[in-house]
């Protein structure tokens, strides 16, 4: 498991939001709608205002249930990250991160079972041996290395912690 704990300033998450149910198993429905409903030159202009880290397209998932609670709402944007100066334009929705620590895990395989072995990783492997705890914030996967087929893919999961 890759990790490293990551310094930020503050930064923006701008793209599409909406309001979807929380599903532990399988695909969310109602994200792969909310993504696929979006054009594909929508992609592309986001990739080109993304200017900050995380990198690449990101999923936010942002106002989450405190117990994570099947079938609560939260706030599910599809976006990029931009610096507090970058002008956004005003068809789309943001999210103020505030500056703070971030624990990065990275995983390469196949999709999506990668990316479903990411969580189990950091609530199994790496919260217990190591001294931080998550601080409230959105949850980050970023998709910085995206393959054609999508067969194997590289994400980071991206959680905002602070000292136990």
């Amino acid at each position: 498991m890759l990790t490293r704990i990551v310094d930020r300033p503050a930064f923006r998450l701008v793209g599409h939001a909406a309001r979807v149910p929380l599903i532990h198993r399988g695909v969310n429905p109602y994200i792969e709608q909310h993504v696929a409903a979006l054009p594909a030159e929508e992609h592309l202009r986001l990739k080109t205002l993304g200017d900050a880290e995380p990198g690449g397209l990101l999923a936010v998932c942002d106002d989450l249930d405190a117990d994570y609670d099947e079938g609560s709402e939260l706030t599910y944007l599809h976006g990029v990250a931009v610096s507090p100066s970058t002008p956004v334009p005003g068809d789309l929705d943001v999210i103020e991160v505030p500056a703070g620590h971030w624990v990065v895990i990275r995983a390469v395989g196949p999709s999506p079972q990668a990316l479903r072995k990411i969580w189990a990783t950091a609530a199994t492997e790496w919260f217990p041996f190591n001294p931080w705890r998550l601080r409230p914030g959105p949850e980050i996967v970023a998709m910085p290395e995206p393959t054609d087929d999508h067969s194997t893919t590289t994400r980071e999961l991206w959680l905002p912690v602070e000292p136990a």
